[in-house]
């Protein structure tokens, strides 16, 4: 299984984007979604953004892995 995460790009150079990931910034590559803009939500995995999302998609995506963290935190 493999989990790839919502981010908000903030900044583009050439192929690579400065990212927000959890309150971080950091550095993806875009070769697989040139059409990526600053301002759009990328599905980051392994460091490569692999699909453009709708704002509403990713942050309802970016809701629920922060409900799942909420659960994991209260069980252990």
């Amino acid at each position: 299984m493999c989990l790839a995460i919502p981010v908000l790009i903030k900044s583009i150079e050439d192929k690579e984007a400065e990212v927000e990931i959890g309150g971080m910034i950091c550095r993806i590559s875009l070769w697989l979604t040139p059409e990526a803009r600053v301002g759009d939500y990328a599905l980051v995995h392994t460091g490569y953004a692999i699909n453009i999302l709708d704002q509403e998609e990713a942050e309802e995506t970016l809701r629920l892995l922060r409900e799942i963290a909420e659960l994991a935190e209260g069980e252990g």
